[in-house]
């Protein structure tokens, strides 16, 4: 068994955080709408607070509410978790050290990590895949290189790319169990073209 994309629940999740915003598209749409493709049943976001972070947020909800899945938010301290409450509406919060927190929750299938916490690593480290593997979306993320190590054992990075949205945003498909391991990271490189003033996309 493993994740299958759904595009009528990715489109769900992406309209309805578009309609939630007033700024223009990016990083929370994206996010939302691969959470609601991948049709988790249980979405962890490691969250720290930031621009984009609420908006990120009021995604993955919607996303858990159209795949039917559980949005588990997870934050350091308490006054990590106040700040939280001050800025989002309410939602499933634990709070504490990633090693411990994250060993209460299993079967996780999809994360998003903030690469701004300094626990960052931790929370992937921690983080009980279930059989079905998982997609693992790291917010300003530098290289698949720097996570690769530092996944659940018994876990390997199936698929990778490296998106240049808002401040970066890095995509893993981590299968469980054996089976082969990317060689390498896949990046998407944005040309402009001068005359026409157009953006492409490569992925080299």
């Amino acid at each position: 068994m493993k994740l299958e994309w759904c595009p009528e629940t990715a489109s769900k999740a992406y309209i309805e955080t578009v309609g939630a915003r007033a700024e223009e598209s990016g990083v929370a749409e994206l996010v939302a709408a691969m959470a609601g493709g991948w049709r988790p049943q249980t979405i962890v976001e490691a969250w720290a607070p930031g621009p984009e972070a609420l908006a990120t947020t009021r995604g993955l909800a919607a996303a858990a509410k159209h795949a039917r899945g559980r949005h588990v938010i997870v934050v350091q301290d308490e006054p990590a978790r106040a700040a939280y409450a001050a800025a989002a509406p309410a939602a499933d919060v634990l709070v504490g050290p990633a090693e411990h927190v994250m060993a209460a929750i299993h079967a996780v299938d999809f994360v998003v990590v903030d690469s701004r916490r300094d626990d960052a690593a931790a929370v992937l480290r921690a983080a009980r895949l279930g059989p079905r593997g998982a997609v693992i979306v790291c917010l300003g993320g530098g290289g698949t290189a720097q996570w690769r190590d530092r996944l659940m054992p018994g876990s390997r990075v199936v698929r990778a790319a490296l998106l240049p949205i808002g401040p970066g945003v890095e995509v893993l498909h981590v299968g469980v169990g054996r089976g082969p391991s990317l060689g390498g990271c896949s990046r998407w490189i944005k040309h402009v073209d001068r005359d026409t003033g157009e953006e492409h996309l490569f992925r080299r």
